[in-house]
């Protein structure tokens, strides 16, 4: 059995027009909100043992900064250079590349792939459909699987749907 969390980044500033897209650091809006997501996801027991993030400024610095807030060492992030143009596919890639002795691990990216990724995760006929993951918006899927390698849209159970915004229960 395999944990699959994905996060869409934090809200990102737009303060500086000319700035490349690449480089659009995160909204104190977007900083504020990471330790409020990770509490949560501490609180639920949750745990992580590798986070991989799309290498744009926003998605890297969501990423470090929730590990941190979590606990993650450092070293257990890593960029992966093609989830910054990254569609549904690229985040299966991604997620099947995952070593088998991490139980639970993290894709962090872009809209609208991750709102496409999620929704092709657990399959047309779950009855889900998420519109749009916003802003620090994290989902926790259960998969079926031993090897990370085996991962396959349509085959997750979402577990818990959780963004800033979110009333509590």
């Amino acid at each position: 059995m395999k944990t699959l969390f994905v996060m869409r980044h934090a809200k990102s500033s737009w303060t500086e027009p000319g700035l490349k897209d690449f480089a659009r650091p995160l909204a104190q809006r977007g900083i504020d909100d990471i330790p409020t997501m990770a509490t949560r996801f501490k609180d639920r027991g949750c745990a992580l043992d590798a986070i991989v993030s799309s290498p744009a400024v926003r998605t890297a610095t969501t990423a470090a900064l929730f590990a941190s807030a979590i606990g993650l060492s450092a070293d257990r992030v890593s960029i992966n250079a093609e989830l910054y143009f990254a569609g549904a596919p690229m985040l299966l890639r991604a997620a099947s590349l995952f070593d088998d002795t991490c139980a639970a691990v993290m894709l962090v990216g872009h809209n609208p792939a991750v709102t496409d990724f999620v929704n092709d995760l657990v399959g047309l006929n779950s009855g889900i459909a998420i519109d749009t993951v916003p802003t620090s918006g994290l989902l926790q899927f259960e998969l079926g699987i031993e090897s990370w390698a085996h991962i396959a849209l349509g085959d997750a159970r979402l577990i818990e749907f959780d963004y800033p915004k979110k009333e509590s229960k």
